[in-house]
């Protein structure tokens, strides 16, 4: 299953819909890196949020994939990493280190040092 990789101006937005094979992971990381380039994005953005499960080989690809992407010249942040399995990686001992996390796009956004859009108009 390929993972879409949407482009929100100059950010890439990369939703995770379910747990991914090891040679899924590949794919996607191959299609990041390339995309990061040929768009010229300056932050990406991969959310889990529809992931039950990030095992030790999962967390070691997405950390993988932001050095990848940091080296493309953009920075990646991780958001919607579920209570139960931040639970599971602390107890594994499985960190994202250097990997910008947050609850959800907007904070992971945030996190980036972009601004989310306002769509709340006359509040």
């Amino acid at each position: 299953m390929a993972v879409p990789i949407l482009k929100q101006g100059d950010i890439l937005i990369a939703t995770i819909q379910s747990v991914l094979t090891d040679d899924e992971f590949m794919e996607f990381q191959d299609d990041l890196a390339e995309r990061v380039g040929a768009l010229r994005a300056r932050c990406v953005i991969i959310d889990v949020s529809a992931v039950d499960v990030l095992d030790s080989y999962a967390t070691r690809a997405l950390q993988v994939i932001a050095s990848v992407v940091k080296l493309r010249g953009a920075k990646t942040a991780i958001v919607g990493i579920r209570p139960s399995v931040a639970f599971a990686m602390a107890q594994l001992g499985v960190q994202l280190k250097g990997v910008h996390t947050a609850l959800d796009l907007e904070e992971g956004l945030i996190s980036l040092g972009l601004e989310p859009r306002r769509t709340d108009v006359g509040v």
